[in-house]
């Protein structure tokens, strides 16, 4: 290898690097109607596939096989990722969570570019960069909003007078995590605290790593209903940073035969993008987090 491909090589690593760091930085707070920062779909594949196509385009005259493109390609994936968590301050789960999605583009956009470069055809090439800008533009000026529910349903053998004592308040939950996520570190629920029985009463959750989320009872039905809306929450540099859980619910319904039915419903907003991604992490962790609770409510009801 010369000398001049060596630098060909290294300007293929070090450029989209920067490129890619450079311009989430400056579009990392995207401003809402809310003023709550989001992260767009842009960032996790338009910036990506330029990402791809710029080193091929420094890599063109290496004239590269498919196996080593992927390799230097998952050397820059590693190499942006890095660069995310030292420069963006980025949690580790966080980026466990994007790596998938920014792997998938990035190589994507450099087998694109890899065709494009061998063609060599400048006005096709040109309106493909120009193309991709104009999405990115768009869609950094675009609205983005996305709520959504998740449901989960336990049977408990218990009663409903049982039952609802442990779901207004439960004990510390002392049984080992077995969603990777938690696991990993991913802060999960071990207590819940309240300060009364009745409509607007304080209630609290308290998290693996101290963290606690401040509640307000919104609907107080003694042995149906328990509602509460999340009135503050902490932030951090993992998930909880990009989703706010808005209230959450327990309904109770007695089954008639010493059992009873016990629904977990919580509502949130993401505030990352593309949302047919992030929602199904999303929806993971709320229902984890359901099952996780209701396990031990279940536990201590029936014991």
């Amino acid at each position: 290898m010369t000398s001049n491909d060596k630098t060909q090589k290294l300007l293929g690593f070090l450029i989209p690097n920067i490129f890619a760091i450079t311009t989430i930085a400056l579009t990392k707070f995207f401003v809402t109607a809310e003023g709550e920062s989001t992260f767009i779909f842009s960032e996790f594949v338009i910036i990506p596939m330029l990402m791809g196509i710029i080193s091929a385009w420094f890599w063109k005259d290496l004239h590269l096989k498919g196996s080593r493109l992927s390799l230097y390609t998952c050397y820059n994936i590693f190499f942006v990722i890095l660069l995310s968590y030292i420069f963006l301050k980025e949690g580790i789960i966080c980026l466990v969570i994007v790596s998938p999605l920014i792997f998938c583009f990035v190589i994507i956009g450099a087998f694109i570019g890899k065709t494009m470069f061998k063609k060599n055809d400048t006005t096709l090439n040109a309106s493909i960069i120009v193309l991709l800008i104009v999405v990115f533009i768009s869609d950094s000026l675009s609205k983005h909003a996305y709520e959504n529910e998740v449901s989960d349903t336990i049977v408990i053998n218990a009663p409903p007078n049982k039952v609802w004592r442990n779901v207004v308040a439960f004990k510390r939950i002392k049984q080992k995590n077995t969603f990777w996520l938690f696991r990993m570190g991913l802060p999960s629920p071990v207590e819940s605290t309240v300060d009364g029985n009745y409509v607007g009463a304080g209630r609290k959750c308290i998290f693996s790593n101290g963290y606690v989320f401040g509640e307000r009872i919104a609907t107080y039905d003694s042995l149906t209903n328990l509602t509460f809306d999340i009135i503050n929450q902490p932030r951090d540099p993992e998930i909880m940073n990009h989703i706010d859980i808005l209230r959450g619910q327990f309904l109770l319904k007695d089954n008639g035969n010493g059992t009873t039915t016990l629904t977990g419903n919580s509502w949130y907003k993401l505030y990352v993008f593309p949302v047919w991604y992030y929602d199904v992490w999303a929806q993971s962790i709320t229902r984890n987090v359901h099952l996780l609770v209701m396990k031990h409510i279940k536990e201590l009801s029936e014991n």
